[in-house]
């Protein structure tokens, strides 16, 4: 990649130099854009008073579609794909991996799943439904801000907590997890 302003040897055969903007390329549904292929969101708003009207029909017609639009645009002089789609009435620009940089996992680790682990991570996972996700803490940002209170007003910081010992087996886990689960319920 050649930076702004910077000239080198056969730089002239890249062609021009990602700009601004946003280079809408098609739409398509939402269901078909891969989730690891995801970076950074950003919200987009007119550029100016001519482009609000169009950009609020942009944004209500994606949201009554389903679909979303894939784009190309610029940052830091580097030309990114990105997924546009509508989201309380903004449009949000995320960033996305082009298909090459995308790394296929690989195979399990661990080999196929057993019909019984499968029916009883099932049951867990009926039982775990309905967290409320707008309820859900980042408890390590929280503990860092109590740390940096304490020792900016010269007090001692409390003691962290005692982290819990993991499962070693995970069927086990399981099982006793659906068990408390069950007696919650029925209590």
């Amino acid at each position: 990649m050649v930076a702004r302003g910077v000239s080198a040897p056969g730089s002239a055969s890249l062609g021009d130099q990602p700009g601004g903007g946003l280079d809408v390329l098609g739409f398509v549904e939402s269901d078909t854009v891969e989730p690891v292929s995801y970076q950074r969101a950003y919200y987009a708003r007119p550029a100016s008073l001519a482009a609000e009207r169009p950009y609020e029909v942009l944004v209500a017609a994606l949201a009554r579609t389903g679909l979303v639009g894939i784009a190309r645009t610029a940052l830091r002089s580097r030309e990114r794909l990105a997924v546009l789609y509508p989201w309380h009435g903004v449009l949000v620009v995320h960033t996305a991996f082009w298909p090459d940089e995308i790394r296929e996992p690989g195979p399990a680790a661990t080999g196929p799943v057993t019909e019984r682990e499968l029916e009883l991570a099932e049951v867990l996972l009926g039982q775990l439904q309905g967290i409320d996700a707008q309820a859900v803490h980042d408890d390590y940002a929280k503990a860092l801000h109590q740390l940096v209170a304490a020792l900016s007003s010269g007090r001692t910081p409390a003691a962290p907590a005692v982290p819990r010992e993991p499962p070693l087996d995970l069927m086990a886990a399981l099982e006793a997890s659906i068990r408390a689960a069950r007696l919650d319920q029925s209590s």
